[in-house]
């Protein structure tokens, strides 16, 4: 597939400012809610993102300035169009937004109509996910975990090395960023009891996701070097949990409630496209994968990663770790390869996620059992307060970015406030 790469010194007509996430040269796509002055309920507007304004596509589409059917439901359209078609779309929004292009620039009333500020949008997900993956390819963080919870042992289970591990998690708790996460119940074991109730270790996991949107046919695998082709594009992801409750429950099957509850992602989709002068090489696998599994050429991407923290009693959220996706040790390629390896159908709007990512220094540590060392090493926030996991009336905020010449492709934040348990019965 071909990528459509804009210019590192393209500039828009929209002003855009120089720490912004959103340049033209990143042109994300997404879905929010606008309430119209002459309505009682709110419109969905699918929409891409330049600077601080929403560009609305079906006001554009109506004006005959971009070859669009607007399908009313977030981002509906990728349904027919794929990540090909999403491509050509941007490439559209593109010529409608460079500088030196007055078709949208020059008419006073319709660009008012279309630039929506960002504020006055509330987001949703960009796609309602058909299905949800986890993977557990920061090889980092899945060594520090083998250190915590095996330390008689190699860090490293023997297949690590060999494939994608990862487990099939839970669509329908898929939420966007800035709806609340209740604190989870579940069982636990305390010294030598078992007992029910809010779990008491609250962690977030520090993630990358990315959307599905072209189809394979049952039994039908998806070639390495066609994997990227079937990506729409990438968000950040904060797969919650509950490490007490999964440390229970765990064996011999692997996560289940505690991972269940919550997975939060970020409102815009990062194209491949606008990625693609950040792909790297990434690390070095030893032993090299099978066949199946070889990537083509360089299948990562560097963009840095950051997690803040916000009490109840703090002013402003804190900086905690430091993170960046080179630290996976299988590719998003890699991954969505290996899951279709044994046939399995790939639908269109599957989300999939890449499992914490965790640099080598402490302060990079995607999640607090990590930066806490399971408790054990507290840390200390601003306003005085502790930290070993999360406590209710907590803000987690993921954000991200790759660095340009002289501009920045952001995925914005991942933001979500922990409420306090719901009662049983």
């Amino acid at each position: 597939m071909e990528r459509f790469v804009v210019p590192a010194d393209a500039q828009s007509w929209v002003e855009v400012s120089a720490d912004s996430h959103f340049p033209i040269q990143n042109l994300p796509f997404g879905a929010g809610f606008h309430m119209e002055d002459d309505s009682d309920d709110p419109r969905i507007v699918e929409c891409v993102r330049i600077g601080d304004f929403a560009l609305d596509l079906a006001v554009l589409a109506e004006e005959g300035l971009l070859d669009f059917e607007p399908s009313f439901i977030p981002l509906g359209w990728v349904s027919f169009d794929g990540p090909e078609g999403m491509s050509a779309l941007r490439r559209q929004v593109y010529e409608l937004l460079i500088s030196d292009r007055s078709k949208l620039r020059d008419r006073t009333d319709l660009r008012e109509q279309a630039l929506i500020p960002i504020d006055q949008l509330t987001m949703t997900l960009p796609l309602q996910p058909r299905a949800f993956v986890d993977f557990y390819s920061g090889i980092n963080h899945a060594s520090n975990v083998g250190k915590m919870f095996r330390p008689d042992m190699a860090p490293l289970l023997p297949n690590y090395r060999h494939l994608p591990v990862g487990y099939n998690g839970r669509a329908s708790s898929v939420m966007p960023s800035g709806e609340p996460v209740i604190r989870p119940n579940g069982q636990q074991k305390i010294g030598d009891d078992i007992v029910f109730g809010p779990t008491r270790e609250l962690d977030f996991e520090l993630e990358l996701g990315y959307y599905v949107g072209a189809e394979n046919m049952m039994g039908e695998p998806i070639p390495i070097d066609e994997a990227e082709s079937h990506i729409l594009g990438c968000v950040l992801a904060n797969d919650w949990s509950a490490r007490d409750v999964q440390r229970w429950e765990y064996q011999p099957l692997g996560p289940f409630l505690a991972k269940s509850f919550a997975t939060s992602i970020s409102p815009w989709l990062v194209t491949l496209d606008a990625l693609e002068p950040f792909r790297i090489e990434g690390m070095a696998q030893d032993p090299q994968p099978l066949p199946y599994l070889r990537n083509p050429g360089p299948s990562h991407f560097d963009i840095e990663l950051e997690v803040w923290v916000k009490t109840p009693r703090m002013e402003r959220p804190q900086l905690i770790c430091r993170s960046n996706t080179k630290h996976l040790y299988w590719s998003i390629a890699q991954q969505l390869a290996h899951q279709a390896s044994n046939g399995t159908p790939i639908e269109v709007g599957d989300l999939y996620a890449t499992g914490t990512i965790s640099g080598e220094s402490e302060d990079s540590y995607g999640s607090l059992l990590e930066l806490t060392w399971r408790g054990q090493k507290p840390i200390t926030l601003e306003s005085g307060e502790t930290r070993t996991f999360l406590e209710d009336g907590d803000v987690v905020i993921l954000t991200g970015y790759a660095q340009g010449p002289g501009y920045r492709v952001g995925f914005g934040e991942c933001r979500a406030e922990v409420l306090p348990a719901m009662p049983m019965g």
